[in-house]
């Protein structure tokens, strides 16, 4: 197998390749400090080595999960917010069919989400939607108190029970939890609920390669062996003896430092393939969470493209240059379309018969980066060879391994997320929740 690669040198217009060589030292510390468990969140590092360590006897036991779940379910619904459910739904809609809901001769359910948001329309049309359907549910939260799933699984394990009978209903829910403790971890046990396990030291942002990313992206009906070995390849290639110069995750982490430093506050990550919608989504919850704290980090933002160019594009091209661009491009489409001829050319379109589609698409893309640099936009490249399992692993793995790197060189905990904490107060405040007496009165004068 190929691997992804990253290309560098269209930012050195606007830094220095000295500058970035420089990184060297920095960047083999902050390598060394994950590996050996002394820098910053040292106690969330099981992310670090999970690929190499997913046994067959694991892999197996997720996969017989998932044939159940596919075997007795039209529809199965995700449970869980943040990482709980976006590096599955990144990895489950880059491989599936665009236009996957319409399919009727399906071999695989439909997978869906809740727990995601607190929209009473959107949890009111689910149910609707489930409703005389077979369905089950993974539930995915470590405490299983977190407002957003822990409402959504409340009503949606009601109505599972209501529809199939409280017996075969446990027979159709999963739970991904904590090893010991917890509401859903108490739950699953008096229920007898099929459970995995989130390891304490893996934060939500870092584990799609658990059981959390794993067993939808079975249930889905995609190769998680292959995605598992994708993510190993990287893991070894951005391993602790990894020289910098070939270490591709201490590159990007260096480089968008450098790009920072120079001004360049806010990093849009660029697709050409809109099946990578959901990787962007990802990406922005992993680097915002991660390196957004103590008045500092680079703005994740997305965009699709060549979508976008028609809307964001003016903004890129010529707005306030604090940006630059990280574009993922797939260097070879899974189909072939190829352009037709037409006798009477009314759109004057006739040039590119014969052409594939994707030529005219990577023609846009060459078109676009040298647009952006032009007017005053670095740009760096990761590439593709195809988009399969392998090298989803071979991505999400790599972006996991830089972000971790990268905070170290910004100066800031890359594993923690105190800020998140802010909003529940205030919430819970506001709703008046048993223990936030104080809080209610508090947050009522200031209103």
């Amino acid at each position: 197998m190929k691997n992804i690669k990253l290309s560098i040198d269209k930012a050195f217009g606007f830094v220095s390749a000295e500058k970035v060589a420089g990184y060297k030292a920095e960047v083999e510390a902050a390598n060394a400090a994950l590996h050996n468990g002394t820098g910053k969140g040292s106690d969330f590092l099981g992310w670090l080595n999970l690929p190499s360590s997913i046994d067959e006897a694991h892999l197996s036991d997720l996969e017989a999960t998932a044939k159940l779940l596919r075997e007795k379910c039209e529809v199965v619904v995700v449970i869980g917010i943040g990482g709980s459910y976006l590096g599955a739904k990144a990895v489950i809609d880059a491989l599936s069919n665009s236009f996957d809901w319409l399919i009727t001769d399906r071999k695989s359910p439909v997978v869906v989400y809740a727990g995601q948001n607190i929209g009473e329309d959107y949890l009111y049309e689910l149910q609707e939607l489930l409703k005389n359907k077979k369905f089950g549910i993974i539930s995915i939260s470590k405490s299983g108190t977190t407002t957003e799933p822990a409402l959504a699984f409340r009503l949606l394990k009601t109505q599972l029970e209501e529809q199939q009978g409280k017996e075969a209903a446990k027979e159709l829910i999963v739970a991904v939890t904590d090893k010991a403790r917890g509401a859903l971890r108490t739950l699953a046990t008096q229920e007898g609920y099929k459970t995995y396990v989130i390891e304490d030291n893996i934060g939500g942002r870092y584990s799609v390669l658990s059981p959390v990313g794993l067993l939808p992206i079975a249930v889905a009906g995609f190769d998680i062996r292959q995605f598992v070995c994708g993510a190993v390849s990287m893991e070894t290639q951005c391993g602790l003896s990894t020289s910098y110069e070939e270490n591709v995750a201490g590159q990007y982490a260096a480089v968008r430092n450098e790009l920072y430093k120079n001004g360049k506050k806010i990093e849009i990550l660029v697709n050409f393939h809109p099946k990578l919608h959901f990787i962007g989504e990802w990406w922005k919850q992993l680097y915002g969470e991660s390196e957004g704290k103590d008045n500092l980090g680079i703005y994740p933002a997305s965009v699709d493209l060549t979508t976008d160019l028609h809307s964001m594009g003016q903004w890129i091209q010529e707005g306030e240059r604090t940006i630059f661009e990280t574009v993922i491009s797939v260097n070879e489409p899974n189909f072939t379309k190829i352009f037709p001829n037409d006798k009477d050319n009314l759109d004057g379109l006739n040039f590119l018969a014969g052409k594939r589609v994707d030529e005219v698409n990577k023609m846009a893309e060459l078109g676009t980066m040298i647009a952006h640099i032009d007017g005053g936009v670095p740009n760096l490249k990761i590439e593709l060879p195809k988009l399969n399992e392998f090298y989803l692993g071979q991505l999400l793995y790599f972006f996991e391994k830089a972000c971790g790197i990268s905070g170290y060189l910004l100066g800031v905990n890359p594993f923690d997320q105190p800020g998140v904490e802010a909003y529940k107060k205030n919430m819970f405040a506001l709703l008046e929740k048993p223990g936030y007496e104080a809080e209610t009165k508090a947050i009522k004068a200031r209103l």
